[in-house]
């Protein structure tokens, strides 16, 4: 007689079987097996909102297979995703399959690696209701309010329409920016430049030159806003006498961020990668079904105590003492939601060989997640940052200009994550009293711009600051407010429709609460 071990998609039940011995036969439940119907409610409102759950159309097939091979299994492990969904799911399969709780058990790792199951199967446990009836909680919600909006928006708009918790509020933010942006009035200013030299008996021009931009006029804040000042301004500078003011050099550490939660990953792979967070998503999900990295939906900064020792071992190996900071470094999460249940997302092997065959978009989100994760424990980069202070005295007025310069000292951890890339040109050196040589002055108009539309990654950025929503469900409402037409890209930036101005516009004036900006019920 064999033990169950069941998971939720084949993936990962191969990878399971990899490591599980003869004694084990490993299934999928290829996700949830039961949920609320769709062409009804579900949910009795005037008792206690108590869900009425069936099983998944498509699933009897696999269901029947799970209770035939439950039926013959010494033991059930019910080893689904460690977070909400899963704890659902595993609840889910406990009431179809009917074992005793002797014979059905709860495991639950947050990497599939043959450690990690060993440990889990070690210690097994039972399913948690306060995860099932949080799921719960999520789902009804998520019902009670699609479910009575979106009919009344197929009535007053058109069929096919859809409100939602999360999904409404994204489309407000791209609604609101755009009004932003529409009542925008753009405003004139120039910048004006000078190219200098620090003067050594006569001109040379092999001695460095360096840019001072115009700061002030007379003490006051230069505000230079039509040409005719600004051609005045060019005209007195190109015969003033220019001087150095002050000349500061200082050290600058730059430290670096902390390991990728689910949001900032989705951030940082559509930013480097240009990924959307559907497509983030499903490769992190290939990764960790793999084996090869955490599970990847997470609000957590944290590393567990035995991977920062195996990072900061692989960082001493292979870049040396000097990259390695003398303590391990920790984080902490900056969201004032965030559940902190899971780690970070991390690689599962520090400086093991790695034999799986990634596709190219598993191997770049792969490089990208292993190189954050090992920064995260090394040293920070090291600046020599210089700020010049020139003074031009003209005939009336009396200018201040400012340069400045960064050149890299140290990489530190730029070594392994972003490369090393200075900001600023490298600036000569210079004390208070130089005198300067002006080569060439530099004026240019410039308008003030308006706002700029929300991408992929400041949008998710905006709804996790405002505490909306969780990590898991951002990938989908992008999907979704787009799949209803609501929303539109325009070079790689949301864009409202007029559908969706129109929708957003009708829940704002009749359903506030759904659209609010404040975080409310569509935290959890």
């Amino acid at each position: 007689m064999k033990n169950l071990v069941i998971v939720e998609s084949p993936t990962k039940a191969k990878t399971l079987t990899r490591f599980l011995g003869s004694d084990f036969v490993v299934k999928a439940s290829m996700g949830h097996v039961r949920d609320l119907p769709k062409k009804k409610l579900g949910v009795e409102t005037e008792k206690d909102f108590q869900p009425t759950y069936i099983l998944v159309p498509g699933k009897k097939e696999t269901v029947d297979e799970l209770k035939k091979a439950a039926k013959g299994a010494k033991k059930i492990y019910l080893a689904t995703d460690p977070d909400r969904e899963g704890e659902a799911i595993a609840y889910h399969l406990a009431h179809l399959l009917k074992k005793g709780e002797d014979g059905l058990v709860r495991i639950v790792f947050h990497e599939i690696t043959q450690s990690a199951i060993k440990k889990a199967l070690a210690s097994p446990g039972k399913i948690d209701i306060k995860l099932v009836d949080a799921q719960q909680a999520r789902r009804i919600l998520d019902r009670l309010v699609g479910y009575k909006l979106s009919p009344l928006l197929w009535r007053k708009i058109r069929r096919g329409l859809s409100a939602g918790r999360v999904q409404s509020v994204a489309v407000r933010l791209i609604v609101d920016r755009e009004r932003e942006i529409e009542k925008f009035v753009k405003q004139e200013y120039w910048e004006i430049g000078a190219t200098l030299r620090r003067q050594v008996g006569a001109k040379r021009e092999d001695i460095p030159s360096f840019l001072a931009k115009l700061d002030k006029i007379n003490g006051q804040k230069a505000v230079i806003d039509n040409q005719l000042a600004a051609k005045d301004a060019v005209a007195e500078l190109e015969k003033a006498g220019y001087e150095v003011n002050q000349a500061v050099k200082k050290e600058t550490n730059q430290k670096p961020s902390p390991p990728f939660t689910t949001s900032t990953l989705q951030q940082r792979a559509a930013s480097r990668l240009r990924f959307s967070s559907k497509r983030t998503m499903g490769i992190a999900q290939s990764l960790y079904e793999k084996g090869l990295i955490t599970y990847h939906r997470t609000d957590s900064v944290i590393l567990a105590k035995e991977a920062i020792e195996k990072i900061r071992s692989f960082i001493s190996r292979t870049f040396g003492e000097t990259y390695l900071p003398e303590k391990a470094c920790f984080y902490k999460t900056k969201s004032k939601v965030a559940q902190e249940a899971h780690e970070a997302i991390r690689p599962t092997r520090i400086g093991k060989e790695r034999k799986e065959h990634l596709n190219k978009d598993e191997e770049r989100l792969y490089e990208m997640i292993f190189s954050r994760a090992i920064a995260s424990q090394m040293n920070p980069a090291v600046w020599d940052q210089t700020k010049v202070l020139v003074q031009a005295t003209g005939k009336k007025n009396l200018y201040l200009l400012v340069a400045e310069g960064k050149v890299i000292k140290f990489e530190g951890w730029l070594k392994v994550y972003g490369g090393v890339q200075a900001s600023k040109e490298a600036m000569p050196e210079l004390k208070k009293g130089d005198e300067l040589n002006l080569v060439k002055l530099i004026s240019e108009q410039k308008f003030t711009q308006p706002p700029a539309r929300y991408s992929e990654a400041t949008l998710i950025r905006a709804l996790e600051e405002r505490g909306i929503g969780r990590p898991s469900t951002y990938a989908p409402i992008v999907s979704t407010i787009q799949a209803r037409q609501y929303v539109e890209r325009v070079e790689g930036r949301f864009q409202p429709t007029p559908l969706g101005t129109t929708v957003n516009d009708f829940l704002v004036e009749y359903f506030p609460d759904v659209t609010s900006l404040l975080p409310k019920w569509r935290m959890i």
